[in-house]
């Protein structure tokens, strides 16, 4: 299915490309997101007319998502959760949770979808995450995960 991109988006496109994706991942994901739009003859002239303002609009992301780089990027949060002996996790530290932690410590809101574990956080010590702010703009944190108390 042909859609266009009204923004970029890493490994896929830039702004007005015209491009052939599965139809599940056009409607579900770029349509409904409003990323992209159906390729017809209409849509392509109407974003030929708009290409700029997007591309204005992107920029403009492209600056806020920079922001939260500065603020954030190489910054260290700390968490407890509760482990075994062995320093091991009783579950995981899921990307929800290190957005409730950055948005409690920097009021900042990042959604959990932009947050990607390096490795699973399933044990005590630090672990390198990164944060897909825009296309171009990707931060990394570090989650100090702490024993709260032992188990046995």
């Amino acid at each position: 299915m042909k859609v266009i991109l009204l923004e970029n988006i890493k490994k896929i496109g830039s702004i007005g490309e015209i491009i052939d994706v599965k139809r599940g991942f056009a409607r579900n994901y770029l349509i409904s997101n409003k990323k992209a739009l159906y390729a017809s003859k209409e849509n392509i002239n109407q974003v030929q007319k708009i290409k700029n303002e997007l591309a204005k609009k992107d920029n403009d992301k492209k600056q806020e998502a920079k922001k939260i780089f500065e603020q954030i990027n190489k910054k260290q949060y700390i968490t407890k959760k509760l482990s075994t002996e062995n320093n091991e996790l009783y579950g995981s530290v899921k990307p929800t949770e290190i957005a409730k932690l950055i948005k409690s410590l920097d009021n900042l809101d990042i959604k959990p979808s932009m947050i990607q574990p390096i490795k699973e956080i399933k044990s005590i010590g630090k672990f390198k995450v990164k944060i897909f702010l825009h296309s171009e703009v990707d931060a990394e944190i570090i989650i100090n995960v702490e024993n709260s108390e032992t188990i046995q």
